[in-house]
């Protein structure tokens, strides 16, 4: 009797224990240490994914790490060292060894240093700048084999909904890679130099700081931009990038390779500053002085000029062919239409009185 009472305090027990193992298990209290099992994909990577992947393997190589340098002289010793001034990202243009990057990059430098993919880093020079247009071009002294082209692309057959990558290497360290769609075209931001630069890209790909010189590539992996800017009233990124459209890239890079700098079509005129203007409730953009034997001076404009009461304004620019002009964002907007040798008709208002007058557009820095 006693045994089959031992036997049956055993049996209740080990009830007992077994459904307390039980609720620990079915309230979550009970933990494996054991690694967890590796769930498998149950396909392939999606068609998108793979392009991205591809494309930024095949071009990323292209990208570089770009570092601008200043020499200052120490008033004490009057040694020379070289100071970095800002970084930024660039991409390879040819063979060549030439480098392309946004101007604002290198603008507080006199040369630069190129880093490529492989961490190797080569002494760079500036071979040309056109901040109208926020483009610099450098020069580097590397083995052909290292340098990997990007293939040119066309931006004025862009699509709002195109898939894009933006591909930077900001700390000199290692490729990155953002994406995005195009989200806008036709944007307008302003350069270094305050001049509008038009026809910008507009992307959501994030476009940070450090990525600012570095390609946006569309899906084919072509050149079809230069991310140059973020808008932000606080500077950080907020999902709005812009880049410098590859058709307005591939007509000044080469003028940059060969002489330096980009003449663009001009009148020969000095101009009032638009506050000034609007300040004294002048619509349209005030000739201050024409250069002599320069293109306005020749078809007659004239400029304002001293009088005993100050300042007399004479001629007022207010429409260039089928443009009006307001403001001098207008009047860079339509001569950026025209090359130099074109003749436009220039509307001025002097006076009260409008005339037009037909000037050939003459080369200017």
């Amino acid at each position: 009797m006693t045994k089959v009472l031992a036997v049956l305090l055993l049996l209740v027990a080990g009830a007992l224990v077994f459904t307390v193992v039980q609720q620990r298990k079915s309230k979550g209290t009970y933990t494996s240490y054991d690694p967890r099992a590796v769930a498998q994909r149950p396909d392939k990577l999606g068609a998108t994914e793979q392009t991205t992947i591809d494309v930024f393997e095949k071009y990323s190589g292209s990208v570089v790490h770009i570092t601008s340098l200043a020499s200052r002289r120490d008033r004490i010793t009057m040694d020379v060292s070289e100071i970095p001034q800002g970084t930024g990202s660039g991409f390879v243009w040819d063979q060549d060894g030439h480098i392309v990057t946004n101007f604002h990059v290198v603008q507080e430098g006199d040369r630069a240093t190129v880093t490529l993919k492989d961490g190797s880093t080569y002494p760079a020079t500036i071979v040309g700048t056109a901040p109208d247009k926020d483009i610099a071009v450098l020069k580097i002294d590397a083995p052909p084999q290292k340098l990997l082209p990007l293939p040119v692309g066309q931006s004025s057959n862009l699509k709002v909904g195109q898939s894009v990558l933006a591909i930077g290497n900001p700390f000199g360290l290692d490729q990155t890679l953002t994406t995005g769609v195009i989200s806008g075209l036709g944007r307008e931001i302003k350069s270094v130099s305050g001049r509008p630069i038009q026809d910008v890209i507009q992307t959501d790909a994030s476009i940070n700081p450090g990525n600012s010189g570095g390609p946006l590539l569309d899906s084919a992996g072509r050149l079809i931009g230069i991310n140059t800017a973020i808008y932000s009233p606080s500077g950080a990124n907020a999902g709005i990038g812009f880049a410098v459209p590859v058709d307005t890239v591939n007509q000044i890079v080469p003028q940059l390779m060969k002489f330096g700098k980009i003449t663009r079509p001009g009148l020969g005129i000095s101009i009032l500053a638009d506050q000034i203007a609007q300040q004294n409730k002048i619509d349209g953009v005030v000739i201050v002085q024409v250069v002599p034997g320069g293109a306005a001076d020749s078809a007659g404009l004239v400029g304002a000029k001293s009088s005993q009461s100050g300042v007399e304004i004479d001629d007022v620019i207010v429409g260039i062919e089928a443009a009006q002009v307001h403001h001098a964002n207008d009047l860079y907007k339509a001569l950026d239409t025209h090359k130099v040798g074109d003749v436009v008709d220039v509307a001025v208002e002097n006076h009260g009185k409008r005339r037009t007058v037909k000037v050939t557009l003459q080369a200017v820095q």
